[in-house]
């Protein structure tokens, strides 16, 4: 750990064939988080708060992402 460095999470793994990229958003407050849902057991995986539209495009472009979908 850095006392005057960001904390760096380990990147997040996903298997293509077991999970898909999604975007969960609140529908009352808004947020927006980032992630991996299992497609058998519906599980998600957050990885990463959006707070703008760079921050979406950063998530796409650390796991080689073309689209990504939207739950509410």
């Amino acid at each position: 750990m850095s006392l005057f460095g960001k904390n760096h999470r380990n990147k997040y793994s996903y298997d293509p064939e077991k999970e898909y990229p999604v975007i969960r958003a609140s529908i009352c407050t808004g947020e927006q988080v980032a992630g991996f849902k299992d497609r058998t057991t519906g599980e998600f995986h957050d990885v990463k708060l959006i707070r703008s539209e760079a921050d979406k495009l950063a998530f796409m472009k650390e796991y080689h992402l073309d689209d990504i979908a939207k739950e509410y």
